[in-house]
């Protein structure tokens, strides 16, 4: 077995017989030696004080009179974060149910009070638990979708992401000019390393570049890639929710019947709203639009009694500045189960 994303967190956890992650000290403690909580010069001696208890007892209550005798403001505000999405995770029997909570939560408060570094983090574990047998470069990378913010870039009708935290910074640093021109080359030379698109051809060299970010990825349709992204929403909504599906990418969606869809972020979930009402999107809209998909339940006693048999058509989609934010989440929430 290959190790991949060896810094996840993955590995701090426990897994009980039925595949549930289970939170550990040692999982916590790695979260008190992040510099967002880590003692600074600055930092009072009650800081410090919290910081060495919690490290030496993770699980430990602290009670409000303790935090307000912080003397930095922030750093009380850091804390009161970091003791709720703490609390958050002890209080569900899994990080998987955890994850689930969060979103559900937010739903009925209408606001997420759970950083979103954290919410992608929990994400990128669950999917390394879902691929931890994984061999196949190409498959992990499309994975990072489900943590990683994509720059997109749509050349000769060809879709390609690339890591929006790895393009801005090499931008930066090196003037590299027009990313579609760069990327629809395949190939982009920063720092002495190579972002190259990622493909059967190459994807054993993305073991060892795995938290690099630096392969691009093809999600046009028709691909391998989108192929993969299929199977692991398939997965994904298997591991998450019990229930079998069945994904497969669509070049149009042709159905005088559509019921139901989902999108898997803000603006696919506009576009596939406007298609399904107006029937047709502006040549921007369209181009914005980058993979439509189709999800059919196997078991119809998972479905909706009144939806039974019909497809859920997803798809994802580009902002206007050509980002992609992917929101896994969506598909735990939107789809029409029976018993919604």
């Amino acid at each position: 077995m290959k190790p991949f994303w060896v810094h996840s967190g993955l590995a701090l956890l426990d897994v009980d017989e039925h595949g549930g992650l289970i939170v550990t000290d040692e999982f916590l403690a790695a979260y008190l030696r992040r510099p967002e909580l880590a003692p600074v010069p600055e930092s009072c001696a009650a800081e410090r004080a919290l910081h060495t208890g919690l490290l030496a007892a993770p699980r430990a209550a602290v009670p409000d009179a303790q935090l307000a005798g912080l003397a930095d403001p922030d750093a009380r505000d850091n804390w009161r974060m970091f003791l709720r999405f703490r609390d958050r995770l002890l209080g569900a029997p899994n990080l998987q149910a955890a994850y689930v909570a969060v979103f559900a939560d937010a739903q009925r408060a209408g606001r997420i009070d759970v950083p979103p570094l954290f919410v992608d983090q929990l994400a990128q574990i669950i999917v390394h638990h879902l691929l931890a047998d994984c061999e196949d470069g190409l498959m992990l990378r499309v994975a990072e979708l489900w943590f990683r913010e994509q720059r997109v870039s749509i050349a000769d009708n060809r879709v390609l992401l690339a890591d929006l935290e790895t393009v801005d910074a090499r931008r930066e640093d090196q003037g590299l000019g027009d990313l579609g021109r760069l990327l629809a080359q395949a190939q982009v030379a920063a720092r002495g390393v190579d972002l190259e698109v990622i493909d059967r051809e190459n994807a054993e060299a993305y073991f060892g570049r795995d938290e690099r970010h630096d392969f691009a990825v093809e999600l046009t349709h028709g691909r391998t890639a989108s192929a993969m992204l299929c199977d692991l929403l398939r997965r994904w909504v298997g591991h998450l929710l019990g229930v079998a599906v069945k994904v497969r990418t669509l070049a149009q969606i042709e159905d005088q019947r559509w019921r139901w869809h989902v999108g898997l972020d803000v603006e696919s979930s506009k576009l596939l709203d406007t298609l399904w009402r107006d029937g047709g999107l502006t040549p921007d809209e369209h181009r914005r639009l980058l993979l439509l998909m189709r999800l059919d339940f196997e078991r119809l006693e998972d479905q909706d009694p009144q939806l039974a048999g019909k497809p859920v058509y997803l798809a994802l989609a580009m902002d206007e500045d050509g980002v992609l934010r992917m929101k896994p989440q969506n598909l735990l929430f939107n789809l029409p189960l029976r018993g919604h």
